[in-house]
């Protein structure tokens, strides 16, 4: 259960890093945006290190489907777009597979 945190911390700091860079970009912010996206970001890549897996490549597998949830999330919260039912169909579907993915069992070591 605490990867679900791990996931969820890395998500808040990929999405705010990432959105940092896309105010500058496509939004016409100040170029000052990129000094706090990149810590961000990271930031989001020392705390993904924290996940209990024995492969760095399940981790990011499973943080996937975190992290398209978060990034719903982020759209309705951060930017006051309402996500489609189907949106949230999705997320669910990538959540459950990030799942099986991380709890699964293993029927073999590699």
């Amino acid at each position: 259960m605490i990867n679900y945190l791990w996931f969820l911390l890395a998500a808040l700091f990929e999405i705010a890093g990432c959105y940092a860079f896309w105010m500058w970009l496509r939004l016409d912010r100040s170029a000052w945006w990129i000094a706090p996206g990149l810590l961000s970001l990271v930031l989001f890549a020392l705390i993904l290190t924290r996940v209990e897996a024995s492969f760095a490549g399940r981790a990011y597998a499973a943080y996937g489907g975190v992290y398209i949830v978060a990034s719903l999330a982020w759209l309705a919260l951060i930017e006051k777009t309402r996500p489609m039912l189907s949106d949230w169909l999705g997320a669910a579907l990538c959540l459950a597979g990030a799942a099986i993915i991380l709890l699964g069992p293993r029927l073999h070591s590699s």
